[in-house]
């Protein structure tokens, strides 16, 4: 009875990675979270300001709108740029919206685009 009862509770332990891997190897899936990509894409767009370009430190000051995904409350902060070329892009006073992530403790810019 000892040796039964371990592994039944191994047991649904074993299964639950298989069910996992089955489901994001369906090609099918792959097609959904392609579909669904763009709508989700927008939804974590801030909006904001541009205050200051720093091109040469690839930074930008943003005044921005909360930023739901990183429970961010509007603010003023400067932010690093993952494409430095954007920055031509865009001057003081520009609105715009944008996508921010927490990279390593550094909150950087990987997308954004003019709100005008």
């Amino acid at each position: 009875m000892r040796q039964t009862f371990p592994s039944l509770l191994a047991a649904p332990a074993c299964a639950a990675p298989a069910s996992v891997l089955a489901q994001t190897t369906d090609p099918a899936a792959h097609r959904v979270m392609a579909q669904a990509s763009p709508a989700a894409a927008t939804a974590d767009m801030a909006t904001g300001e541009v205050r200051k370009v720093d091109k040469s430190a690839a930074k930008l000051t943003l005044k921005h709108g909360e930023i739901k995904h990183l429970d961010m409350p509007p603010m003023t902060m400067v932010f690093n740029v993952r494409d430095k070329a954007v920055l031509d892009q865009f001057k003081a006073g520009d609105k715009v919206r944008f996508r921010a992530v927490n990279d390593a403790g550094k909150y950087t810019v990987t997308d954004i685009e003019r709100a005008d």
